[in-house]
């Protein structure tokens, strides 16, 4: 509004300059007096300012006239489109005007005005090439995907324009859903640009999700290839894809492929913990315990985590509880601080049913760093110990509604997962898990993470069903009410207290009598 009355006020003050002039001259006595060899020539003051404005006119046409006699000369001397662009020199003026305007329409949100201004540019220049992409973003932008896919379609006639023509419907076919029909574009970008990083990444997306490891790898290594990946993050992906094609080739029953590239997968990235443990169970299998050890080793020192003791224990599943506290000494001592690597320590003291020294061994974790399985141990050891119910309940209570410590949670979107996997199963991120305490408000429950692992095996009652009962309570109602509703639950005559007095008297029962 302001603009438009500044604008309004400038035109009228030109006006009236203009006005204001043309009477002064109208009323000078005084002209302009020009000699040429004997002829003299006596201009008026409006007269003379007429003359002038002639003769502008007469050198704007003489040039005019010059540049065509230029343009002719050009012509007959074999530059056959010389005529033309003299010619047509206003009309591509205007054309990329037209065009520029359509640029400014589309990054201000204006699709329709884009399009519009597009197709002036097309019929000025004649230069689809430059104007079917804006006309394709502006359809999009406003929802018409049938003009789009044609303007996109268009683009393909064109070897400077094919790139784009082929990403654009491979976005659209993307969000709609086809992921095989966008994975061969993508890939057919992928030959037209090969160094596109961009593209490497949308083909290595696709193909990991559509379990085509042998391609992702392919993929990976044209990215090392052209620079657009470090050496090393190059080699932990290479190792989560062959992982990954390992675990695919053992639900199909293929095992020597399986076991090799879980090998594979270790070598490559040994702080890998999935492929660490797999690896081992391989040795394991293949008579080699001392390098089964030394893989779990290796990633015990990276980064503790419960699927590594258990498939240290494996390694002699038949020792007895005080040979197989010796020999985890050499995980034990690495980390001695770590809440994993205390809660080890306290399952195996439990398993020799030494619960001072469990005690001592789990230390204030219970009370510092609260979890699931911290509580449910803490349990045990109350149990072992002779304490009465009511000190056993209310460990197993505390437990109920506490963290369920580390899982595999997704760096992206923080969804936790039961087990690894190489995609996100919410976000659809590739090698994006990690080892970690996920938000408060997650419910999954690692499968590998039951109460006391290494000691009781497979548990009178799993902790995921009692803590997905727990979880179906308080997500309907409000914290406080929730945690009420579960001390309340459980009472002695109760058979959810029944079931959480089994899983605490299972778990001091050693393993060896178990078997």
């Amino acid at each position: 509004m302001l603009w438009s009355l500044l604008k309004i006020l400038v035109f009228v003050a030109i006006v009236a300059a203009l006005a204001y002039g043309a009477g002064f001259l109208m009323e000078s006595d005084e002209g302009i007096r020009i000699a040429v060899a004997n002829m003299e020539f006596t201009f008026g003051p409006l007269q003379a300012v007429i003359v002038m404005l002639a003769l502008l006119a007469l050198v704007w046409l003489t040039l005019r006239i010059a540049g065509l006699i230029v343009a002719t000369l050009r012509f007959l001397t074999g530059d056959e489109t010389a005529l033309s662009r003299y010619f047509d020199r206003n009309r591509e003026r205007k054309g990329y005007q037209a065009l520029a305007d359509a640029m400014m329409a589309l990054a201000s949100g204006e699709s329709r005005l884009a399009s519009v201004r597009a197709a002036k540019a097309e019929k000025l220049l004649g230069k689809p090439e430059l104007t079917n992409l804006i006309t394709a973003q502006a359809a999009e932008q406003s929802g018409d995907t049938a003009k789009a896919t044609a303007a996109y379609k268009r683009l393909l006639a064109h070897d400077a324009s094919r790139f784009v023509g082929v990403t654009g419907l491979m976005k659209q076919k993307l969000e709609a859903g086809e992921t095989e029909t966008a994975l061969k574009l993508a890939e057919k970008a992928m030959v037209l640009k090969p160094k596109h990083e961009a593209t490497q990444d949308t083909v290595l997306r696709l193909q990991a999700e559509g379990g085509d490891w042998t391609g992702a790898r392919a993929t990976l290594n044209t990215k090392l290839r052209h620079g657009s990946l470090p050496r090393p993050l190059h080699k932990r992906r290479d190792a989560v894809l062959a992982l990954s094609e390992a675990q695919d080739a053992a639900r199909d029953g293929e095992t020597t492929k399986a076991e090799n590239g879980a090998i594979e997968a270790n070598k490559l990235s040994p702080e890998l913990i999935p492929a660490a443990v797999m690896a081992a169970e391989t040795h394991i299998s293949r008579g080699k315990p001392r390098v089964a050890a030394k893989i779990i080793k290796k990633a015990w020192a990276s980064q503790p985590h419960p699927d590594l003791a258990v498939a240290f224990a494996k390694i002699a599943p038949d020792e007895k509880p005080i040979a197989r506290i010796n020999r985890f000494g050499i995980l034990t001592n690495m980390m001695p601080d770590n809440a994993e690597t205390k809660m080890l320590k306290t399952e195996l003291q439990i398993a020799d049913e030494n619960f001072p020294a469990a005690r001592k061994a789990l230390g204030d974790l219970p009370e510092t760093d609260p979890s699931v399985r911290s509580l449910t141990l803490m349990a045990a050891i109350e149990r072992g110990e002779g304490a009465d119910d009511a000190a056993v309940r209310g460990w197993l209570t505390k437990a109920l509604t506490a963290s369920r410590g580390p899982q595999w949670v997704c760096e992206n979107c923080s969804n936790p997962h039961t087990e690894w996997t190489a995609i996100c199963l919410h976000c659809g991120g590739f090698d994006t898990l990690s080892w970690k305490v996920p938000p408060a408000k997650s419910q999954a429950m690692p499968a590998s993470t039951e109460f006391l692992p290494l000691i009781v095996g497979a548990p009178a009652v799993p902790a995921e069903t009692i803590v997905e009962e727990t979880v179906s309570i308080e997500d309907h109602m409000d914290p406080a009410a929730a945690q009420e509703a579960v001390v309340t639950d459980i009472t002695p005559g109760d058979d959810t207290a029944e079931m959480v007095e089994e899983t605490a008297d299972e778990a001091i029962i050693p393993a060896t009598e178990k078997a």
